[in-house]
């Protein structure tokens, strides 16, 4: 049974998305605040990793399911085969290692893959098949969760191997893995690899182009909302038109994320006009009350709304894994947001109204407002008598109006004028090209 909470819980979106191990950390979180049973989160737990090799764990989740001190007999195989495994592609990858690992190989390998792979098949006997038992080394370490493992082996294998499919694979793994093991700084050269990669690789069709674009922006989010300069960077990558694009093809839901970031980062404000435009085109597939928040302020003007909206938010992002780290900050902000709008169209200010609008006490919302007023030097003053926040809006004269206005146009008229010449220089020459073309046949002719 699930908790009235659960309404805007994307997991169920987003597991499609995202590997398994990634998955994992969600049911986690979902456990911990409560939006499910137990009983069905533990049996999503034990189905999600029984495909892996992460056996003892899987047992652990098994005895819990069952209430049992037992484990099956083919887990227990599982695990003896799993061990063998583990120790078999551990010997392989490491007469690579012993190579790569060697003072006088690191100081002659060079930036050009194929001419280290001569260097080390003429004077090492390497081949590309003993290069790929690091990618089968550390993809079997990351399905044992063995991520840190599993991340150095996958760096080694991408700086020798010139498999490019295997190296774009070989990346993901290496990004899940640092993600993983919260190594944020290697997962954001991680992210930015990827794009690249995914940006100038030849897919097979522009749809697994679409496809990989998809997987990326939800694996970048644990990323961006992890990293300090994640906010900035989600932004940045967001709101590029390939990516702008992908999201209302595949998966309108991620416009919670950039929302949130744009909010909860006051330099980026400038993009919030581009921002209301694509919920407004995406209302009629994807709505929840952070972009409902959004619309109601900035689309319908709606203070009510928003009010009301913003209430709603709190919970959303208590209950969403990559957001509740961003709650005070989105609160705050959106309060900003709804003082500077409202203060934008009102000359004359209740502070018990907007304080009201704000769900803030009265005291709480005085304060507020001198320490707006104070922050964003606005030119207004506050009435105590009368409880009101007076603004002082100076309406430019008519005169200035006009010269704002018409200050540009002389400037245009020339770029005009300057183009209209250059166009009347360019077709006088065509026509004395012509000219002398025609009379060069006739003298032939002529001849």
């Amino acid at each position: 049974m699930a908790s009235p909470a659960a309404k805007y819980d994307l997991t169920s979106k987003m597991i499609p998305f995202l590997d398994r191990h990634l998955i994992f950390p969600l049911l986690e979180f979902l456990s911990m605040n409560e939006l499910y049973s137990d009983e069905s989160l533990l049996q999503a737990k034990y189905e999600l990793l029984s495909k892996t090799n992460m056996v003892d764990f899987t047992g652990q989740l098994y005895q819990k399911l069952k209430n049992s001190a037992e484990v099956p007999e083919d887990m227990i195989q599982k695990r003896e085969e799993v061990l063998k495994m583990l120790e078999d592609k551990q010997a392989e990858a490491q007469k690579v290692m012993d190579v790569i690992e060697n003072p006088d190989v690191i100081a002659a390998l060079r930036q050009d893959k194929f001419q280290n792979l001569q260097f080390l098949k003429e004077n090492y006997g390497m081949t590309t098949e003993m290069i790929t038992t690091l990618y089968q080394f550390g993809q079997f370490q990351y399905t044992c969760g063995n991520y840190g493992g599993a991340a150095d082996m996958l760096y080694h294998f991408r700086v020798l191997s010139t498999d490019e499919s295997l190296n774009l694979s070989a990346l993901w793994g290496k990004l899940a893995s640092e993600i993983l093991t919260g190594n944020w700084d290697d997962a954001l050269l991680a992210i930015q690899e990827l794009k690249e990669s995914i940006d100038k690789t030849q897919f097979a069709s522009p749809l697994h182009q679409l496809e990989q674009r998809t997987w990326f922006l939800h694996w970048s989010l644990f990323v961006f909302f992890n990293h300090p300069k994640g906010r900035d960077a989600i932004i940045d990558l967001f709101f590029q038109p390939a990516y702008i694009n992908t999201i209302q093809t595949s998966c309108p839901w991620i416009l919670r994320y950039l929302t949130t970031a744009v909010i909860t980062n006051k330099r980026r404000k400038n993009l919030l006009k581009e921002l209301v435009k694509i919920i407004e085109q995406e209302a009629y597939q994807y709505r929840d009350p952070i972009t409902e928040f959004v619309e109601a302020l900035y689309v319908n003007f709606d203070f009510d709304l928003a009010q009301k909206k913003l209430a709603e938010c709190g919970e959303v992002l208590e209950n969403d894994f990559f957001l509740v780290a961003a709650q005070e900050d989105f609160i705050q902000n959106a309060r900003c947001f709804i003082s500077e709008t409202y203060c934008r169209i009102h000359q004359k200010i209740n502070i018990s109204e907007l304080s009201q609008t704000l769900n803030m006490s009265k005291e709480d919302g005085e304060k507020w407002i001198v320490n707006l007023i104070c922050d964003t030097r606005v030119d207004a003053k506050i009435d105590y008598q009368e409880n009101t926040v007076v603004m002082n809006t100076q309406v430019p004269l008519v005169y200035q109006q006009i010269i704002e206005k018409t200050k540009g146009l002389s400037f245009r008229s020339q770029v005009l004028a300057t183009s209209i010449d250059k166009r009347e220089a360019a077709q006088a020459k065509a026509k004395a090209a012509m000219a002398s073309q025609e009379k060069n046949v006739t003298n032939v002719e002529s001849a």
